[in-house]
């Protein structure tokens, strides 16, 4: 009998379920977890060999770099205060 951690549809329901909870909790903190997971589906039915322990930190792993990847492409849009020097009434 196969582990849990070793079906491919379990990371696929874990990657929906998070992004689900991404949806009513924005500030994409579980979106990284979510890519993981479906990216996990790959890893899964490419090389069904691998542990419960190996596949968690693989998945530990790919969330990381993930997280990275969404902070370093939503950073120019958070990064930038805009600053108002004349008011519309001024005139």
């Amino acid at each position: 009998m196969t582990g849990l951690l070793e079906l491919w549809w379990v990371w696929m329901a874990a990657a929906l379920a998070l992004a689900v909870i991404e949806v009513l909790v924005p500030g994409f903190i579980f979106l990284g977890f979510a890519i993981g997971a479906l990216i996990m589906v790959a890893v899964v039915l490419a090389s069904p060999g691998f542990s419960a322990p190996a596949l968690l930190a693989i998945f530990a792993g790919l969330s990381l770099l993930a997280w990275i990847g969404l902070r370093m492409a939503f950073k120019k849009q958070s990064t930038a205060a805009r600053i108002v020097r004349d008011d519309i009434n001024d005139n």
